[in-house]
C-alpha cells in the first residue's frame, strides 16, 4: 500500500488545511473528467481520495500513523472487519475483535460492508462590500463542481436498467481473506466497495453517476461576518459516486476595506479629527456610524492625540446572536498644512503664554538624560 503521504505530496506533520488544499489540487489534476479514457489518471484519482479519506479523519490518521502500512482504508490495521473468526476455545464460539475494541478496527461498521463513498467537499468565495458584511445579505454563489447526473439521477445506470448485486461479495462491498487463526476483510475490487456493479452503464456519466457542471446557490450571509469566514452549507458540495451522502459546500467571504471604519474583532475603529482647541477645551463631536445614523460624543478637556473614546453597542453584530461589539473614536489632533497671518500671530501669543506658565515641555527629557 502506498504512503498516503507521499500520495498527497505533504510531510507527515502536515496541518488539516495542507492535506485539504494538497488533495484538491491533485484532485482536480487527475479527475476523470479532465482525464477520460486515462487508466493511470483514474487509479491515481482513486489513490488520492483513499489517502485524503484517512489523513482528513482525525482518528483515522491517528491509527494510520500508528500502525503504517499495516492498516486498511477506512477500517484500521486488519481491514474493514477486524479480526474475525478466532476461535478462543470451545463449541466453535468466535468473538470479533471488532466488537471488543470498540470498532478501532472496523470503522466500516458490523458486518464490514464498505457501502458508498461519501462526495467531496467544495469551497466557494464570495465578495461583499463592508456595510453588506455587517448587516447580511443573500448572495447567489456559482459552484462548478461534479453534480448527480441528470440522466439516470445518480445511480450510474443507463435509462431502463438498474445496478445489481455484485457477485463476488454478493452485496457486502468487501471481501474475506484467510490469514490463518483469523481473515482479512479488504474492499471488493470488482464494486470498490460499492456492494453493486453496473452492467450496462449511463452513456452520459459512463457509469460514474456524476457530471460536471455549475450550480448556482442562494446563501444567507448572516450579519457580522469578517473576511475569510466560512460558512457551511449542508449537502451541496459534490455528488458522491453512483448515490452516496454528498459533501458539503463551504462559502468563504471576502469583505471589501471600509473608508471609515477599521475592524478590531466585534467592535470597530474610526478616527476622529479634532482640532487642538477641541482637544484642550473639550468639546461635543459628532460622528457617523456604520448603519449610516450618528452619533454624538463628548471629547474630555484635555485630550490628547490617540486617545480612545468608547460608544457603547455601535459596533458589528456578533455572529454568535449575542448583540454588537462596540464603536472606538481614536481622537486625530488635526494640524493645519498652512497658517494665514492671523493664525500664526495667535499661536505665536499662545506659545508665549503656555511657556510663561508651563515651561519647555521637553525640559524633562534633558533632565532625565542628565541624571
Amino acid at each position: 500500500m502506498a504512503d498516503y503521504y507521499e500520495t498527497l505530496g505533504v510531510p507527515k506533520g502536515a496541518s488539516a488545511d495542507e492535506i485539504k488544499k494538497a488533495y484538491r489540487k491533485l484532485a482536480r489534476q487527475y479527475h476523470p473528467d479532465r482525464n477520460p479514457g486515462d487508466k493511470q489518471a483514474e487509479e491515481r484519482f482513486k489513490q488520492i481520495g483513499e489517502a485524503h479519506d484517512v489523513l482528513s479523519d482525525p482518528e483515522r490518521r491517528k491509527q494510520y500513523d500508528s500502525f503504517g502500512r499495516s492498516f486498511r482504508p477506512g477500517q484500521g490495521p486488519a481491514g474493514p472487519g477486524g479480526f474475525q473468526g478466532f476461535d478462543f476455545g470451545g463449541a466453535g464460539q468466535a468473538f470479533d475483535l471488532g466488537d471488543l475494541f470498540g470498532g478501532l478496527f472496523n470503522r466500516g461498521g458490523r458486518g464490514g460492508q464498505a457501502g458508498p463513498r461519501r462526495g467531496g467537499d467544495v469551497e466557494a468565495q464570495v465578495s461583499l462590500s463592508f456595510a453588506d458584511a455587517l448587516r447580511g445579505v443573500t448572495v447567489k454563489v456559482p459552484v462548478d463542481k461534479a453534480n448527480a447526473c441528470p440522466t439516470c439521477h445518480g445511480s450510474g445506470a443507463a435509462a431502463g436498467t438498474a445496478p445489481t448485486i455484485c457477485p463476488v461479495c454478493k452485496g457486502r462491498g468487501v471481501t474475506s481473506e484467510s490469514q490463518g487463526f483469523f481473515s482479512i476483510n479488504q474492499p471488493c475490487e470488482r464494486c470498490g466497495g460499492a456492494g453493486t456493479v453496473i452492467e450496462h452503464p449511463c452513456p452520459t456519466c459512463h457509469g460514474s453517476g456524476r457530471v460536471r457542471s455549475t450550480k448556482t446557490y442562494q446563501v444567507r450571509i448572516p450579519a457580522g461576518v469578517r473576511d475569510g469566514t466560512r460558512i457551511k452549507v449542508k449537502g451541496k458540495g459534490e455528488a458522491a459516486p453512483r448515490g452516496g451522502e454528498p459533501g458539503d459546500l463551504y462559502v468563504v467571504t471576502r469583505v471589501t476595506a471600509s473608508p471609515l471604519f477599521t475592524r478590531n474583532g466585534d467592535d470597530l475603529v474610526i478616527d476622529v479629527p479634532v482640532t487642538f482647541a477641541e482637544a484642550a477645551m473639550g468639546e461635543q463631536v459628532e460622528l457617523p456610524t456604520p448603519n449610516g445614523a450618528t452619533v454624538r460624543v463628548k471629547v474630555p478637556a484635555g485630550s490628547t492625540d490617540g486617545k480612545t473614546l468608547r460608544v457603547k453597542g455601535r459596533g458589528a453584530p456578533r455572529l454568535n446572536g449575542t448583540g454588537t461589539g462596540d464603536l472606538l473614536a481614536r481622537l486625530r489632533i488635526a494640524v493645519p498644512s498652512k497658517l494665514s497671518k492671523q493664525e500664526r500671530e495667535a499661536l505665536e501669543r499662545l506659545q508665549e503664554i503656555q511657556q510663561a506658565n508651563h515651561g519647555d515641555p521637553r525640559q524633562k527629557l534633558f533632565a532625565e538624560k542628565a541624571g
